[in-house]
């Protein structure tokens, strides 16, 4: 299996990796010999797309008798031209992904089978493999899927689906396999995680009834948008006792009211700030990330500036940059005034750099200080994994420490993470 894309994404493939495993199927890494392979798409960008047929061309010339199957957002847009692939079996669209081992055990098919049904609006609950195997890692969590925002440069509504919300006690029930294999981190996912309403419940409801369940050290939001953020998270992280850590990835996609307006955002610029601001203030040592979209058309230089300062004059503490992809059937593929793409390559490099220098802040507001790290992997002697607000730690120690909560004393910064010590 291959996975492309966001982090709901990833939560579905591992869905997929426990049904194959049930089925009898042994994974291998992708690039080996296989006999069946999955490829869960993206399609945010044309970037997305040309990766997406990339790897499935790569797949078919090494396994040209395998089976191969191309699911997710780019087999719901864009099936056309993946059923121009000579060798492609199955093109499924995001409402029957979870169910394309049924389709598989029907055999390879001589042309492309593409099965794009419409996405209902029903909420719904997820069959999950009720496994065994233990786990020693952070694990996405689904509780929701679509988007009604309608934002004018995004396809995900049109490959998504409308917003619709998981069943709790479904949530539950796959929380509490993942936390008894081992799980001590959840990361829940969704499209628009905080336009969760179901039964009366919103996110809220949600992040308190998993903080009930035994085991749980974090709970962690992956992506939320700023008008969807109850102030009651403000408590939950700030409260020590509470699983949920002190973090927020928060898109801003840019910091000019004009274009901020263009796009269909749902706030100002100053809205944003003053949120950001308030979560700072009343959150001890939150970790604050953004996502910014630099080219949109009509983005002015003056426009390009709002967005500079927007993040270097708050307390985001770094950005994942995108330069802006029409797409097809979004509103704004019919705006004029596009953006030089070497004028947009230019503009990103700027932000990544003002990206760079306030993580190096950040992590030099740490500096002799005391963290708790939840470490994930281990190179070259060091152990490496993440603070509460998603600080990257690094640490010598002989032992096992995957999946391990340790305190560490920060003492230098190398990179993109710090070193420190185990006490």
């Amino acid at each position: 299996m291959h996975t492309l894309g966001c982090r709901l994404n990833q939560s579905e493939t591992t869905l997929l990796e426990a049904q194959l495993k049930a089925e009898g199927y042994a994974l291998v890494p992708f690039g080996d010999p296989a006999d069946l392979a999955i490829v869960n798409t993206c399609t945010v960008t044309h970037a997305a797309d040309a990766k997406s047929r990339k790897l499935v061309r790569r797949f078919i010339s090494q396994n040209p008798d395998a089976y191969t199957a191309v699911i997710g957002c780019y087999a719901q847009m864009g099936a056309e031209a993946l059923a121009a692939i000579d060798g492609v079996d199955l093109i499924l669209g995001n409402q029957e992904k979870l169910n394309v081992l049924s389709y598989v055990k029907a055999g390879k098919n001589p042309t492309p089978l593409v099965v794009r049904d419409r996405i209902v609006r029903d909420d719904f609950t997820i069959e999950f493999a009720d496994e065994a195997a233990p786990l020693d890692w952070r694990m996405n969590l689904k509780v929701q899927d679509g988007c009604d925002f309608m934002c004018a440069f995004c396809i995900i509504p049109f490959a998504r689906g409308r917003s619709r919300s998981r069943a709790l006690e479904n949530i539950l029930d796959e929380a509490r396999n993942l936390l008894g294999r081992g799980a001590c981190e959840l990361v829940l996912t969704g499209v628009n995680i905080g336009t969760y309403q179901l039964d009366g419940r919103g996110i809220v409801e949600v992040v308190d009834a998993l903080a009930e369940l035994d085991g749980l050290e974090r709970l962690r939001i992956s992506s939320i948008e700023p008008t969807t953020i109850p102030d009651a998270l403000f408590d939950r992280m700030a409260d020590a006792a509470h699983p949920l850590v002190p973090y927020l990835h928060i898109p801003l996609q840019s910091g000019s009211d004009r274009v901020l307006q263009a796009m269909k955002r749902r706030y100002t610029r100053r809205e944003f700030l003053d949120f950001i601001f308030e979560a700072h203030a009343r959150v001890p040592d939150i970790g604050i990330g953004t996502d910014i979209l630099v080219g949109f058309p009509g983005e002015t230089d003056a426009d390009f500036e709002d967005t500079c300062a927007a993040l270097r004059d708050s307390p985001l503490f770094y950005a994942h940059v995108f330069k802006y992809s029409e797409r097809e059937g979004t509103a704004s593929a019919r705006m004029a005034d596009p953006i030089d793409p070497d004028t947009a390559n230019e503009r990103s490099a700027i932000l990544r750099k003002i990206s760079a220098d306030k993580t190096r802040l950040f992590q030099q507001h740490h500096l002799g200080r005391e963290v708790e790290v939840l470490f994930e992997c281990r190179q070259d002697g060091f152990w490496t994994g993440y603070t509460p607000g998603f600080l990257r730690v690094a640490a010598r120690d002989a032992g096992y420490l995957k999946n391990v909560t340790r305190t560490v004393r920060v003492e230098s910064i190398r990179g993109d993470l710090v070193v420190g010590t185990i006490v």
